[in-house]
């Protein structure tokens, strides 16, 4: 068949499906909360600017985001750890070390937040949950490796 009897969409939107959401809670610190309202206010404004130019596919792409990051604030939950605590909760930055003297130091933060390169993890990672609760003194298993709590703070 010719291709003159055919009529090409390229302008119709592509369904990209949701960005799935999470299933814990959605635990954010301060930083993580205006993180997801700069992302908010950064994709309200790509999304006026592809209405203008009237790029369709720019606009399902950005609306799907702007439903996601619209859906995180609106179950954002705010926690800030006691600045006393001795054992480690959500909000803290935990320092470990191995019988080697190597150390680790992690923030514990919400999933969006969260980025290991700068040793920032998820609240729902299995390391930070085995290390809920646990004093200065503790030591854990990780990957085979033990690690002793050296240090815990707000």
């Amino acid at each position: 068949m010719s291709r003159a009897f055919t009529k090409e969409q390229d302008d119709t939107p592509v369904d990209l499906g949701e960005r799935p959401i999470s299933p814990f809670r959605n635990l954010v610190t301060q930083n993580g909360l205006q993180m997801i309202e700069d992302e908010i206010a950064r994709l309200q404004h790509e999304l006026a600017e592809a209405n203008v130019a009237g790029d369709r596919s720019a606009i399902v792409r950005i609306s799907r985001d702007l439903r996601y990051w619209t859906a995180r604030r609106e179950n954002a939950e705010v926690s800030v750890p006691e600045p006393d605590s001795d054992v480690v909760r959500f909000g803290m930055t935990v320092e470990l070390e191995d019988v080697d003297g190597e150390t680790r130091i992690w923030t514990i933060v919400g999933e969006d937040e969260a980025d290991p390169s700068q040793g920032r993890i998820s609240h729902a990672a299995p390391v930070a949950i085995m290390l809920f609760g646990k004093p200065v003194g503790d030591v854990v298993k990780i990957n085979g490796r033990q690690w002793e709590i050296v240090s815990v703070k707000a």
